[in-house]
């Protein structure tokens, strides 16, 4: 068993060696932000993810706030902590300017005892810093993200962290959980330069640590990092493949769906249904004149996801526009009719006054073939065409949509249990 902690200061290549150590290893990884790429391993079903989203007993979320660089305003949050005898951690990642941002501290609270931490201080001196914050003979420790994960110290409940943009979303999370680890209230002071010297992408992070400022947010930080990144390349190093040219959805659509198949799930199709008309089935342009709105009807008609939704779309125009004449009464049954031939995995319809004639594809699951011979049985004038397709005659005595509503009644019969079932 290999269980890696603070996962997201681990690199590909550094996992992949440590799993090399020894075959058939099972790896469990425990991290409060996990990167883009194993979150979206996750979200694939190549992994499996449990999320924590209950905070320890008496802990409070921490007190979030954005400031432009004000040095009378800095010095309130310094001397508002060390009044309440709290530690501060002044966090500035650039290891040639620290100690210039240590002596801008000094200047600030000339009461305060400062102190630095980096990674490339020799041990004992970096040991011994560390030593003395913790048994608070220092107020402030300013350092590097090298404090970013795996530090407790109950203490410290004020952090500034100076120049925030520079830092990613998940840094910045991770930071925040330095302090407000026991039950006193913690404040984290994220400080800026001047607005408009800042990049949109450092505004977006900024503001998602804004509003996800309560406790068990790290799991929703972690999706609004995989959105900003992007997932990256799941099966390497590198950027490599042709991801770009299919598409992200299409991409995400067929991992899904090759994970199902290796983890024996069966895979449903999603087949969307080719209509071929022989009837008028349209908006007429003597019912809507204007162009532009007469698309935005079409696009409001076929985008409706339920028959529910596509009557709001219907009662809505009719109150707009009048009756409705025959071709569209005509579309809007075809609409219903298509979505509910999707679910049962037909490949083409062809629609005609008088008749129907349904084609399905090669692997379908949807239909059972011994129902559709029974249908064909009890059906007058029904009949199967070579090599797989189904022709259903519509009742000469019925309107053209009621004919539609009869004969999806009787296609519910061939359905097998397991298909997805039709919302229209």
């Amino acid at each position: 068993l290999l269980i890696l902690d603070e996962e997201q200061r681990f690199g590909v290549r550094h996992k992949e060696k440590l799993k090399a150590l020894k075959k058939n290893v099972d790896v469990l990884t425990l991290t409060a932000t996990p990167i883009p790429r194993t979150l979206q391993l996750s979200m694939s079903g190549i992994r499996d993810l449990s999320v924590i989203e209950t905070a320890p007993q008496d802990r409070k979320p921490v007190a979030t706030a954005v400031l432009r660089r004000d040095d009378a305003t800095l010095r309130t949050v310094l001397e508002r902590e060390l009044a309440r005898e709290g530690q501060v951690f002044w966090v500035y990642n650039r290891v040639q300017g620290l100690e210039r941002v240590a002596e801008y501290v000094r200047k600030l609270v000339p009461t305060a005892r400062v102190g630095m931490a980096h990674g490339q201080m020799s041990e004992s001196e970096l040991e011994s810093n560390m030593h003395k914050f913790w048994h608070g003979e220092l107020d402030v420790l300013v350092c590097t993200a090298i404090v970013e994960s795996g530090l407790d110290f109950p203490r410290a409940n004020t952090l500034v962290v100076d120049q925030a943009q520079l830092f990613g979303l998940g840094q910045l999370y991770q930071l925040r959980g330095r302090v407000g680890r026991r039950e006193r209230h913690a404040y984290a002071c994220f400080v800026v330069p001047e607005t408009e010297h800042r990049r949109e992408v450092a505004e977006e992070r900024l503001r998602i640590l804004m509003v996800l400022d309560y406790l068990g947010a790290g799991f929703q930080v972690a999706m609004e990092d995989l959105r900003l990144r992007g997932a990256g390349n799941i099966l390497g190093e590198v950027q490599s493949g042709h991801m770009g040219r299919v598409g992200l959805d299409l991409y995400l659509e067929m991992l899904e769906e090759a994970v199902a198949r290796l983890k024996g799930t069966p895979v449903t199709q999603d087949v969307e249904t080719e209509l071929n008309l022989g009837l008028p089935a349209h908006i007429p342009q003597s019912y809507i004149e204007d162009g532009r709105e007469r698309l935005r009807c079409y696009k409001a008609l076929t985008s409706a996801t339920s028959g529910a939704a596509r009557e709001e779309v219907a009662l809505s125009m009719r109150d707009r526009f009048g009756s409705f004449p025959q071709e569209l009464v005509n579309f809007i049954a075809v609409l219903d009719f298509k979505q509910f031939l999707s679910h049962l995995q037909v490949q083409r319809a062809d629609i005609y006054l008088d008749h129907v004639r349904l084609v399905w594809g090669d692997g379908q699951t949807a239909v059972q073939p011994e129902r559709i011979l029974q249908l064909v049985a009890s059906m007058k004038g029904a009949r199967m065409l070579p090599p797989a397709s189904l022709m259903l005659p519509l009742p000469a005595d019925k309107d053209f949509a009621q004919g539609l509503q009869g004969l999806r009644q009787a296609l519910e019969n061939i359905r097998t249990p397991e298909a997805p079932g039709g919302t229209a």
